[in-house]
């Protein structure tokens, strides 16, 4: 998220989270909310911001800003349709650096710390991943087309953060389902929900930011089925911000170290979370006949 963007939003993200806090009665009964979750996911959120300046001395270019620079095509910020075309584009963007997220081991690494929770509320909104370079850099490419299209930089990164910030309100138990038409267009709550659930039915769907209808168009798209249960298929069992943000980052590293070929190590990087090298088993010898 961008950081004055973030930092306007803030107060209001903590309003809104104490309110939930504070009617916590019910939640606490229903497993909503976890005062030990809501402390992980605000430490983590700060790490973020802190990290910040140490991320962009680690990566001082931008993709972004490269193609921006290279691109013979260059909009106009002051006409009103071309940040409504920036924002559809930039959301579409988003809807496949999103599913790189979840199906390339090496983005998974930083976007799991996300999906890490068991809870699902508005704190969860800020569990963020931090200081991941290398993640960082490779999902940045996905928005190298708008660049390229003719979106200036800056234009692109304010409208990344905006879409993110329609994301917070979304992270709610408390609003069922909305009008029907918001519902087929826009990312709603409802929506969000599927996508954190580790059910099977639910697993790798709903990858929208602002709208809806990338899923419905590219196949990735689910209604709520059955009861949700949020976390990861395997949850790591701890609120530890340095475990949660590096679990899965280790992990990967482990299998890369134990891998027997260049094939188990590149599958492990960029295949999907949850692929496993395929040893061949020794050929069965057969005595020689007589």
């Amino acid at each position: 998220m961008n950081l004055e963007l973030g930092l306007y939003a803030l107060p209001a993200f903590a309003v809104l989270m104490l309110v939930e806090w504070l009617d916590n009665r019910r939640d606490r009964a229903a497993g909503v909310i976890s005062g030990r979750d809501t402390a992980t996911n605000w430490i983590t959120y700060v790490l973020g911001q802190v990290s910040k300046p140490l991320l962009q001395y680690v990566l001082p270019f931008s993709t972004v800003v490269v193609a921006a620079s290279l691109t013979p095509l260059h909009l106009r910020a002051d006409q009103w349709w071309v940040w409504v075309a920036g924002l559809v584009v930039t959301d579409f963007c988003y809807y496949w650096a999103h599913r790189a997220d979840h199906r390339i081991r090496l983005l998974w690494t930083a976007h799991s710390v996300h999906h890490s929770s068991t809870y699902f509320n508005l704190s969860t909104a800020i569990r963020l991943p931090w200081f991941n370079p290398i993640a960082s850099i490779v999902r940045s490419l996905a928005w190298v087309p708008a660049a390229l299209l003719g979106f200036p930089a800056w234009m692109i990164f304010a409208l990344i953060s905006i879409g993110l910030l329609y994301q917070f309100p979304i992270h709610t138990q408390r609003i069922r389902t909305l009008w029907a038409p918001l519902e087929f267009v826009f990312n709603t709550p409802a929506h969000h929900r599927v996508h954190h659930g580790s059910n099977t039915p639910y697993i790798d769907r709903n990858y929208g930011g602002v709208f809806i209808v990338w899923d419905r168009m590219f196949g990735s798209f689910a209604a709520e089925s059955e009861p949700i249960r949020y976390g990861l298929t395997h949850n790591i069992g701890t609120g530890n911000p340095m475990k949660v943000n590096y679990h899965e980052f280790g992990a990967m590293l482990r299998d890369v170290r134990d891998a027997h070929s260049w094939r188990g190590r590149l599958g492990y990087v960029f295949g999907p979370p949850g692929w496993s090298e395929q040893t061949q088993p020794e050929p069965v010898r057969t005595p020689a006949a007589a």
